[in-house]
């Protein structure tokens, strides 16, 4: 059978693959695994549990709270918040475990359940297993006094905020921001948050009907916002996606500025003020080129990770670092955070906005970002990626002809029969013309190979 847990914890089709049924198991295996067998105080353990607006998360939270409670795990709902909440709550209330049920990005059909441990870290892989395992064996079952209770946790969109708040190096008094929430979990505490920070707010995607999360709006469609940005002369644009763990960027004539460049930002005004850890930046092999030649004009160090914010974080926590992130915009202050935070991330891009004085569109120059090709090809056999011959040969052939003018990344999807073939060279016709020839490469070698076992 197929790993239960994917790379975000559990996700699929809400009544699909994402029942009740299986929403009940798996907290009563989460409650054993996270919460009786790490908790030796002697009371009951603590669950903190937040969700997206998806109308699905109503059902499938009232079966997660079923399956903690009847447990023996007292149960605070947090109502919807964002998923970098959830994770701080855990942490600010000394929580056993947290629970977060959300999607992400996805459309509203789609759900899931994630689970942080104490201090509101993500789980790895064995502790994933160990609660999937669990799920076979019979369930805590208490009774009387023991069972958990379920309560209203009615101060935590406050807490969050407040915590926010304080990472401010300046406030944003006389910035006008325009901020999309994808009709998602941010709606209700990002906007307060960037009002209380002193922006002048336009606000919009903040309208959740539990069926329009990442409905046309948010960090996936930004057209609404680059629009919105120009029309109100704003100063800049920032974009969440559902579960508001990441955050990209609009400048004030409505260019976009992705995660790469938001790094770029963040990595160089922390050097500036002498907190960035030992000068390092931790990303993803996917970054840009432009990055890393960027931070290295600026003595800074780029750590390199598998894709992945959970491989980004584990590269922070080995060295002890204490920014990085993805080009996609899952950006992380692990001084503040023990996962992505687009409103932190947001917040801290504006301030450096109001702090400079400069404009959004000047501090993205910071780094020059390469052409960048991505190319997906599909129906391929992806494991044999690193034992072809032919491919190997196309790929050195390929850095060979860019120089240190550019960079090949030939990578196997982990959830799909895709390979992904990346090129950035210094113009869009060389990186999509070597693309292009190195996927054609791929389609021809995998298929023969595929065909001939």
């Amino acid at each position: 059978m197929s790993r239960l847990f994917g790379t975000d914890g559990v996700r699929g089709l809400a009544n699909g693959l994402l029942t009740a049924e299986l929403a009940l198991q798996l907290a009563q295996a989460a409650a054993v695994v996270l919460g009786h067998d790490r908790n030796s105080s002697g009371s009951r353990p603590r669950a903190v549990l937040a969700r997206d607006p998806r109308a699905s998360g109503e059902f499938i939270a009232a079966a997660v709270e079923a399956g903690l409670s009847s447990s023996g795990i007292d149960v605070y709902d947090a109502g919807v918040l964002p998923t970098p909440a959830a994770a701080y709550l855990v942490a600010d209330l000394d929580a056993d475990f947290g629970v977060m049920i959300s999607a992400s990005h996805n459309p509203a059909p789609d759900n899931g359940i994630k689970f942080f441990a104490r201090g509101g870290q993500k789980l790895p892989d064995d502790v994933e297993d160990a609660i999937e395992a669990q799920m076979s064996k019979e369930a805590v079952r208490p009774t009387g006094p023991d069972v958990g209770r379920i309560q209203r946790f009615s101060d935590a969109e406050d807490r969050y905020i407040v915590h926010l708040l304080r990472t401010l190096p300046h406030r944003l008094d006389g910035l006008t921001v325009v901020l999309d929430c994808a009709n998602g979990a941010a709606s209700g505490c990002s906007p307060q948050l960037f009002k209380d920070a002193g922006a002048d707010l336009i606000v919009i995607g903040a309208d959740p009907d539990g069926l329009n999360i990442n409905d046309g709006v948010g960090s996936t469609h930004l057209g609404p916002l680059k629009e919105a940005v120009v029309k109100y002369g704003a100063d800049l644009g920032i974009a969440h996606d559902g579960d508001a763990d990441r955050c990209l960027a609009v400048d004030h004539e409505g260019n976009e500025v992705d995660g790469d460049q938001i790094m770029a930002i963040l990595a160089v005004a922390l050097k500036k003020a002498g907190k960035l850890k030992d000068d390092v930046l931790v990303a993803t092999v996917m970054s840009n080129l432009g990055l890393k030649i960027a931070l290295r004009d600026a003595g800074i160090t780029i750590l390199e990770t598998a894709v992945g914010d959970r491989y980004v974080l584990e590269g922070m926590r080995d060295g002890g670092y204490n920014l990085g992130g993805e080009q996609s915009g899952h950006v992380i202050f692990s001084d503040h955070a023990t996962t992505g935070d687009g409103l932190l991330t947001g917040l801290q891009l504006a301030a450096q906005v109001a702090l400079t004085g400069k404009p959004l569109k000047e501090l993205a120059t910071v780094m020059t970002k390469l052409p960048q090709v991505l190319i997906n090809v599909k129906g391929v056999d992806r494991s044999r990626v690193g034992s072809s011959d032919v491919l190997a040969q196309a790929v050195a052939a390929a850095e060979a002809a860019l120089g240190d003018t550019g960079r090949v990344l030939l990578r196997p999807s982990g959830t799909e029969p895709v390979v992904r073939v990346m090129v950035e060279a210094a113009d869009e016709e060389t990186a999509q013309s070597i693309g292009e020839h190195l996927a054609q490469v791929v389609r021809t070698e995998l298929a023969l190979e595929l065909a001939s076992n």
